[in-house]
């Protein structure tokens, strides 16, 4: 969440960023936490001042009582209780005062940085390049949804019977594919010096609220009741609340891990052909990059965590492009967020396969995730996320686009971690 401090001195900032959005309101928003921020501390200031008073009539108290003045203390001591009563009830009021302005800054999404462009929708990004051109198909190409039939690797109606809709079953050269994008994906990381880490995919509400998950995405998460815990939308969430309320040092940074989960995501209201096969599931796999960064270095670090997912598709041979999201599409945790989307040759659109996220301080303040700077003061870090990559739509374009008349010939890199090149009906 934003700090207040940022909010009292970037005041004309936050409302010019945050109406990049078409965040309803801003400007009485923001003044609303200023306003609850001042009254939190007048209320603290009137609590102070009381508990001053009454150690000092604690001190007359114990002085009269030594001088055998009796009844002069017996007077002095109802105002004790006096003072006890109006401290509880100052308590009470900053409590409720400080829920407030928490719920209030919950409901406050990022400033975007100032490259981000105003704008409501995905129509609104900006193209910051493209790589690559689209293969040119045989006639009777298929998209992916046929193809996993033609050559039985992906079972939809099998994972529908067992689960539900959304829940495929990968089997033979299907999931092998699944295993080798998983495997190349991490070593990748690993080689590029992130720690690998295996987290849990439950997380408690905390966690959720520290990643800004909650209570922003409640709905898109799925919900184990009877324990309060939530399947993870992304590794982002484990990954990063390993650091919550933990105090680094300016030389332990950056930290950089990587972890491979399976992530789940309700995905209400999702419909069409845009999320037919493999274009949208609510259980799907991916490989998650988390970097945690002075500062002074985050915005180098987005560009560094950029370039790396590009590679990773240039190593693959998919055409890509890179998108910079505009206000209105950008995370409500994010200040700059860019998309990779791959071109499918035989849907003819774009197909997201990643997002890398700076959250600059938002995630931190939540968190609590501090470090000690070169002049013993204590700072936020900056928090980083991206994927790297999301399986499926990987999955849906390499099978399309290195489809040939006699079977889907596999990308080169992934043949030592397959065993196999191509995916036929021999």
């Amino acid at each position: 969440m934003l700090q207040v401090n940022f909010i009292r001195e970037n005041f004309d900032q936050a409302v010019e960023g945050l109406q990049k959005r078409f965040f309803a309101e801003p400007a009485e928003k923001l003044q609303k936490v200023l306003d609850l921020d001042k009254e939190r501390k007048e209320t603290q200031l009137q609590r102070d001042q009381l508990q001053a008073e009454s150690n000092s009539i604690s001190k007359k108290i114990g002085l009269l009582m030594r001088e055998g003045k009796k009844e002069e203390a017996e007077t002095v001591k109802n105002r004790t209780a006096e003072i006890k009563g109006q401290i509880k009830s100052l308590e009470e009021k900053y409590s409720e005062i400080e829920e407030a302005l928490k719920q209030l800054l919950y409901a406050i999404p990022n400033v975007p940085h100032e490259s981000v462009k105003a704008g409501k929708s995905a129509d609104d990004n900006e193209v910051v390049l493209e790589h690559g051109e689209a293969p040119t198909l045989h006639e009777g190409k298929l998209a992916h949804w046929d193809l996993i039939k033609k050559y039985d690797i992906i079972d939809f109606e099998l994972g529908n019977k067992i689960t539900g809709a959304g829940f495929p079953i990968y089997k033979g050269k299907g999931a092998r594919l699944q295993r080798a994008l998983v495997n190349f994906f991490l070593d990748e990381a690993t080689n590029s010096g992130y720690q690998e880490v295996q987290p849990p995919i439950l997380i408690n509400e905390e966690s959720g609220y520290g990643t800004g998950q909650l209570p922003d995405k409640e709905g898109q998460m799925y919900h184990v009741t009877n324990d309060d815990l939530f399947l993870i939308p992304t590794a982002e969430v484990p990954v990063t609340n390993m650091y919550r309320d933990v105090m680094l040092k300016a030389a332990d940074l950056p930290i950089k891990n990587t972890a491979f989960t399976p992530c789940f995501r309700r995905e209400a209201g999702s419909w069409g052909a845009h999320v037919r096969g493999l274009n949208r599931l609510h259980q799907f796999d991916k490989v998650e990059l988390v970097q945690i960064t002075h500062p002074d270095k985050s915005y180098e670090t987005l560009e560094d965590m950029s370039t790396y997912v590009q590679k990773l598709l240039q190593k693959l041979g998919l055409p890509y492009r890179v998108l910079r999201l505009c206000g209105g599409d950008t995370g409500f945790t994010s200040a700059l967020t860019y998309d990779m989307e791959v071109y499918s040759a035989a849907q003819e659109m774009w197909l997201e396969v990643s997002s890398v996220s700076n959250f600059e301080t938002y995630q931190a303040n939540r968190l609590k995730l501090r470090f000690k700077d070169e002049q013993k003061k204590t700072v936020l870090a900056h928090t980083l996320n991206g994927s790297a990559l999301a399986l499926p739509r990987i999955v849906a374009a390499i099978l399309e686009n290195y489809q040939t008349e006699k079977g889907i010939k596999m990308p080169e890199v992934l043949v030592p971690y397959l065993g196999f090149e191509w995916i036929d009906e021999a």
